[in-house]
């Protein structure tokens, strides 16, 4: 089943394509038991699209999703290429015009975007550029919710303590989860990423309450490099993952070290894990 956050995934995607797309009409949703159901729409002036299911190899979505690529109809009622299973609710809105998008997250179609118009007109990459964007936005974040998800159910913890090996694994998951979350440009997704790494942060915390307490803040950037530095990664390893400058990561740790009153790294690592401040 679709959660709310992802829900509310796809509404902020359909409300961001809005704006910035050409097309008058953009709805879309993900999918879930064999059919994609419709979640969030803009622009409409009827209400014949609330509640759509598009299923799989119908309609222009449902071939969108079977093909894995976009699909274009430029005059929807004589497209001869698709079933017209959803004409009800695609001729109600009065749409000509009709761009599904997949969201495609490894090899798998996970949902659709659709924009449409009430007139026929071109659509060329310039018109369609902002709809590929946007989904390959809820796929990155699919993408990484996913991953995470993962490694955090494959970890389970016992009550009182991480057995080593789930404890390393952990940090492997925190500190690639830190090192993806660097590359991401969107905001809204950072800051669900970030989420996720105070979830795992915690784990260990939930069980082995923290040893030390500082009056210290580090910075994010120096949070990730000795995330890095505690799976025992050189200067020159970390700056490859964070895309970095070596003597930036070399500034970042020197600056967590002397926050954290620490002569070396591996004692800045041991200190920030005993203030849960890493895994």
């Amino acid at each position: 089943m679709e959660s709310d956050s992802e829900t509310q995934l796809v509404s902020r995607a359909v409300s961001d394509l809005a704006r910035h797309t050409r097309f008058p009409v953009v709805f879309g949703g993900l999918e879930h038991d064999g059919a994609v159901h419709v979640s969030a729409i803009a622009g409409t002036r009827t209400r014949s699209i609330e509640g759509l299911v598009v299923h799989t190899g119908r309609g222009l979505g449902g071939a969108a999703m079977v093909e894995k690529r976009p699909r274009l109809a430029l005059d929807y009622r004589t497209a001869r290429t698709i079933t017209h299973d959803y004409d009800r609710a695609i001729l109600g809105e009065g749409i000509s015009t009709l761009l599904a998008v997949p969201i495609v997250v490894a090899g798998r179609p996970r949902g659709i975007l659709y924009c449409g118009s009430w007139t026929p007109g071109p659509v060329g990459d310039l018109v369609s550029r902002p709809a590929f964007r946007a989904a390959d936005l809820v796929a990155n974040e699919l993408r990484v919710r996913e991953e995470v998800d993962r490694r955090v159910t494959a970890l389970t913890p016992p009550q009182h303590a991480l057995p080593a090996a789930a404890q390393e694994d952990l940090r492997e998951s925190y500190a690639e989860l830190r090192s993806i979350a660097a590359s991401v440009t969107d905001t809204a997704l950072r800051d669900r990423i970030a989420a996720v790494e105070r979830r795992l942060a915690g784990i260990s915390g939930e069980r082995v309450q923290p040893a030390l307490t500082l009056d210290v803040t580090l910075s994010p950037r120096e949070i990730d490099v000795l995330a890095c530095c505690a799976l025992g990664a050189t200067n020159a390893e970390i700056a490859a993952s964070l895309s970095l400058r070596e003597g930036t990561v070399k500034s970042y740790l020197q600056a967590a070290m002397a926050k954290l009153d620490a002569s070396t790294r591996h004692a800045a690592v041991a200190k920030a894990r005993r203030a849960g401040l890493l895994p």
